[in-house]
């Protein structure tokens, strides 16, 4: 585990879920298998074993830099551009 930049540029308190799911999932009506959570802006996302990979999409669309796991019982942090746990 590292400490990146990106860590100390986020919102505290981390925002709230905006979902308790990935919402894009159930548009398309498929399954997400495990839930990431934005912590720039809440945004609630499957993760790359999903098959459309939401949580992905949105830092591809937004920059927003880390997530963690919205799983019970998991508190990693993932950053996407270090490419990292954090």
């Amino acid at each position: 585990m590292s400490e990146c930049l990106h860590v100390s540029e986020l919102p505290r308190p981390e925002p709230a879920p905006l979902s308790d799911t990935c919402r894009e999932c159930v548009a398309a009506g498929t399954h997400p298998v495990q839930l990431r959570l934005c912590l720039a802006c809440g945004h609630v996302g499957c993760c790359d074993s999903s098959q459309l990979k939401h949580a992905t999409a949105h830092f591809e669309e937004t920059g927003h830099p880390v997530m963690r796991s919205f799983e019970c019982a998991e508190s990693w942090r993932w950053c996407f551009v270090d490419g990292s746990i954090v």
